[in-house]
């Protein structure tokens, strides 16, 4: 990936060449010009790319940066000086998320048809995309597989995503403990467990100044460097303090949680994990306050399927004299694709509710699980489900599952196999002829 170019010292040209540049803008055909690239917030490799002159692109610049100026809203963190503007792009996105993703947990999730066994499959989206953006090879399929049937890791690879999926858990149940030190150790600890050359490097901060962060195919091109050893702690009990208090200006929980991910992500506090450490965080901030709904959704799915977006955003923002608004806007586009990929889950979810409904009018002896369980086995004739996979998907402990598995194989519904000494479950295709909803 080609580095972006560091801006020009726009406060400079503003002193030296100012009349010239105020006389340029009282056209307002290059007023409206420059509106349109600050509404877009385009970073200065961007704007080269649509003005062509050299002195122009010099002269946009300087007065689009002096209008952000103008509306900066400074962040309370002491020893790392960024800064933010709240565009109306960003704004729309955090009223969308203020309006779906938080409120009464109750009557939000009678509304939507949701139930707790959802979270399983997005929990599960999270530690498999976070894993992969930090170079886990595998297949989200693959992946997924290995943790509804709870088989044990046989690669690092593996393991790191069985790390995530465990962290991810720790989170949810952890969501309202207030942000420590400790705290963080504890999640880096789960994270990278089992999984690290240095064993050394598990549960404790950076003590030297080897990591920087890089091109992994090209060690000559750097892209960061973490602030010095010596400063870590000091950074991260004020990066505690900034995520635990509430008071003075506020700051959209939402925006504050993408902040943090970026802090950890430019402190780098460890010598590996950070990564999936700081999009982890993240998820703990915006549960802490009320943004229940994160739990149904996978925000590094959406990552990894831009990965060079993800870290242009930071370079951009770091380059940018600490600017984080470029992050700000990548992370919230994120959470608004997530957004929408999870209506439309729960759309399809919807529509399977209502199929399995319509089983069990038809077929009087089934509760609603063993119902939905045999809508799954109906839609997918092929697969084998084994009871491990049905206990993970359902959130139920291992007997309840055989006992539904091992109820619908008596009544028909399911064909039932010895595979490996461990039974497995499909579906019957006789059981067709017995009701009207197979087509």
């Amino acid at each position: 990936m080609k580095l972006p170019e560091k801006q020009i010292d726009w406060k400079k040209v503003l002193d030296e060449e100012g009349e010239n540049i105020f006389r340029l803008v009282s056209d307002k055909a290059v007023l409206e010009k420059i509106a349109e690239y600050n509404k877009k917030y385009l970073y200065w490799d961007d704007l080269r790319y649509r003005v062509k002159n050299d002195t122009e692109q010099k002269y946009f610049w300087t007065f689009m940066k002096f209008l952000r100026s103008t509306k900066y809203e400074n962040i309370p963190f002491d020893s790392i000086k960024m800064k933010y503007v709240s565009l109306p792009e960003i704004n729309r996105k955090l009223h969308q998320f203020d309006k779906f993703l938080a409120g009464n947990i109750e009557i939000q999730s009678k509304t939507l048809g949701l139930e707790k066994r959802y979270i399983i499959s997005s929990l599960m989206e999270e530690a498999i995309a976070s894993s992969i953006l930090e170079g886990a090879a595998t297949t989200r399929k693959a992946a997924k597989e290995m943790l509804k049937q709870k088989q044990k890791p046989k690669t690092r690879d593996e393991k790191m995503i069985v790390n995530g999926y465990e962290t991810m858990q720790m989170i949810f149940k952890r969501q309202n403990e207030k942000l420590s030190p400790a705290f963080l150790l504890e999640i880096q600890t789960l994270i990278t467990k089992d999984t690290l050359e240095r064993k050394e490097d598990v549960g404790v901060f950076r003590d030297n100044n080897d990591i920087i962060v890089g091109d992994p195919q090209n060690p000559e091109v750097v892209y960061h460097t973490p602030p010095d050893n010596a400063e870590v702690l000091k950074l991260i009990n004020e990066l505690c303090d900034f995520a635990n208090n509430d008071d003075g200006d506020f700051i959209h929980p939402v925006v504050k949680g993408i902040i943090i991910h970026f802090l950890i992500g430019y402190i780098h506090p460890f010598n590996n994990g950070n990564g999936r450490t700081a999009r982890s965080v993240f998820y703990w901030y915006v549960l802490s306050r009320g943004y229940w709904l994160f739990e149904y959704m996978s925000v590094s799915r959406r990552i990894l399927r831009s990965r060079k977006d993800y870290t242009i955003a930071y370079l951009h923002s770091e380059y940018d004299e600490m600017d984080v608004t470029y992050f700000i806007k990548y992370i919230s586009t994120c959470i608004e694709d997530s957004l929408n990929d999870l209506m439309a889950y729960i759309k399809q979810k919807q529509k399977e509710q209502k199929e399995t409904k319509l089983i069990l009018a038809e077929i009087e002896d089934l509760n609603f699980r063993r119902a939905s369980i045999l809508e799954g086995a109906m839609k997918n004739p092929e697969k084998y489900f084994s009871i491990q996979e049905i206990s993970e998907t359902y959130h139920v402990v291992y007997e309840t599952a055989r006992t539904d598995l091992m109820y619908l194989a008596k009544k028909g519904y399911l064909k039932k196999r010895n595979i490996s000494r461990k039974f497995v479950f499909r579906f019957d295709e006789n059981f067709k002829e017995k009701i009207s909803l197979v087509k």
